[in-house]
């Protein structure tokens, strides 16, 4: 009882359909879905018969190798002619090849004519719900996608967001050196220390010859250590934002604009069709799946770029936390000094060292700040997408499929399917979930990046309380106790005190995680592919999106 233009496709749209209501497949079911199903074709039918009456051999069905070529399209707007009702397949110098719906309309096609500058017009006839799929199809669009939901769009922004986090790896890069310089100033710091204190203590004579080389070192190391911390100061303020902003749960695209000759990034509209087109799976043309595909490596493509942008934030706290423990080592030891001897012609050497203390104290708390909320952020968004279901779970394994009771395995087999599954369409599905993978990894990334800044709360914490406990021992030892100074000692064991539990906070759940990932194991190596051998023979572990 099927009719005759009732093709496969369909009947695997109307079958997916059917079993995503969770309908019993019984004969009263069946029944009525074919009936249904019977009706819309006829109704179609009607209008194709009706067209071909008035104008025959100018009808035309929608199909997927009828398009219009790139060049018209670049001339034209997609939204523009799906509103207006026509489509050019063949634009020339003087003459036009165009599908509309209605001949009669001399308005449209004096219009057309206009539009496209031709005084000859060769007209091909559609229905209303063919020539839009046409126009949606010619600019490689599924049904009711906006036109940023094409797979050359869609490629341009990945493009971008590629280049971004190739760019915020080079800002942490330049931060973990920075934090290296850092590390050489306070090495200095403690040369500098040591030959001071001896000559304060013991003056001259012959330990000179051990005291000018430690100064001179420690001098040069300290320039060395800033001279590696400035430019990543200067990174700091070229920091492109891309904060994590909400994605709704509906299919929707990435929109470029240019405000400026900056970009930036907005979603589209929601699409409501296009959740039950994807719950069809089985039942799309390998483009129409592709397309769906390119739009989920350009959602994954943006949350790595997201996190890529937490992350630097959080490189960036933690250096501004390098440069203030070097600002607690040069007041620490300056107020040390300046406790310990006299006023003299060295108060100004101690002066000096607490105000520069102090001033880097202060600055790297500024550091510090936007990089904790990013941390919250990261922690934040890292936790919604764990939840969130990513495309392998949404098409493999085929939930209809299963539904119906028929075998996925033999399905891929077919001959319709093969073309899809086993070349392009195959591809794009691999590249995806591999994408989906590498959030995974991006996701643990961000989780160890926040750890790692609970340890720089730590390290800077314990500074802070080192710095405090010795002057309270040393100076109630030696017998020089005052109330003030008393106070003050103790309130840098507490501050540090409380940046060490700050640091635990965060440092123990991002240690819990890491270890319950499958992606961090001690045996774990990277090997490049040997495309020589037969892909059955590469070596695979299955990882859980949720991982």
């Amino acid at each position: 009882y099927w009719h005759p233009r009732v093709n496969l496709g369909t009947m695997r749209v109307s079958l997916a359909a059917m079993c995503a209501t969770a309908l019993p497949p019984s004969d009263d079911v069946f029944g009525i879905w074919s009936t249904k199903i019977h009706a819309q074709m006829l109704d179609k039918e009607e209008q194709l018969l009706q067209i071909a009456a008035n104008h025959p051999g100018n009808t035309l069905e929608y199909s997927e190798k009828t398009t219009a070529s790139a060049a018209i399209l670049r001339r034209l707007d997609v939204d523009t002619l799906r509103k207006e009702g026509w489509l050019p397949l063949v634009w020339e110098q003087d003459a036009a090849e165009v599908v509309l719906c209605d001949p009669n309309d001399a308005s449209l096609l004096a219009h057309i004519r206009a539009t496209l500058g031709v005084a000859e017009l060769r007209l091909r006839l559609a229905t209303p719900a063919d020539l839009t799929r046409l126009i949606e199809n010619s600019a490689d669009l599924n049904e009711h996608f906006p036109v940023c939901g094409g797979r050359t769009p869609l490629a341009k922004v990945r493009t971008y967001l590629a280049g971004l986090r190739t760019r915020y790896a080079a800002q942490r890069t330049q931060f973990a050196r920075s934090r290296t310089g850092l590390a050489l100033a306070r090495t200095g710091l403690t040369f500098i220390s040591i030959a001071v204190a001896f000559l304060r203590f013991f003056g001259g004579g012959d330990l000179l010859f051990f005291e000018i080389p430690l100064l001179i070192v420690g001098v040069a190391a300290i320039i060395d250590g800033i001279l590696w911390y400035l430019p990543a100061r200067q990174e700091s303020a070229r920091i492109k934002a891309y904060p994590p902003y909400p994605i709704p749960e509906e299919y929707s695209a990435i929109e470029v604009r240019v405000e400026g000759g900056e970009l930036h990034f907005e979603r589209s509209p929601t699409v409501p069709t296009a959740t039950a087109l994807r719950a069809h799976w089985d039942a799309l043309s390998p483009v129409e799946r592709r397309r769906f595909l390119a739009n989920d490596r350009t959602d994954l493509a943006e949350e790595r770029t997201i996190l890529a942008y937490l992350r630097v934030q959080m490189a960036k706290a933690r250096t501004g936390l390098a440069f203030a423990r070097t600002g607690v080592a040069f007041a620490g030891i300056g107020i040390g000094f300046a406790r310990k001897f006299a006023l003299g012609p060295w108060t100004i050497f101690d002066a000096s060292l607490i105000l520069i203390g102090t001033l880097m104290l202060i600055e790297g708390f500024l550091w510090y700040r936007p990089g904790r909320h990013a941390a919250n952020r990261a922690l934040e968004a890292v936790r919604q997408n764990w939840g969130r279901i990513g495309p392998w779970d949404t098409i493999l394994p085929s939930r209809c499929l299963y539904a119906c009771g028929i075998d996925p395995v033999t399905e891929a087999n077919g001959v319709s399917a093969a073309p899809g599954v086993f070349a392009t369409t195959g591809l794009a599905l691999e590249r995806t979930t591999l994408a989906d993978k590498r959030n995974a990894m991006s996701r643990l990334r961000t989780i160890m990046a926040r750890s790692r800044t609970g340890m720089a709360f730590m390290r800077t914490g314990f500074s802070v309380m080192t710095v405090g406990a010795v002057l309270f021992v040393y100076f109630r030892f030696t017998g020089h106790v005052h109330i003030l100074w008393t106070v003050f000692d103790l309130s840098l064991v507490v501050i540090g005190l409380y940046l060490i539990a700050d640091g635990l906070r965060w440092y123990l759940p991002a240690e819990a995680s890491k270890r319950r990932s499958p992606f961090v194991d001690g045996n774990f190596e990277i090997a490049d592919a040997d495309y020589s051998l037969p892909k059955s023979a590469w070596k695979r572990f299955q990882y859980r999106y949720d991982q």
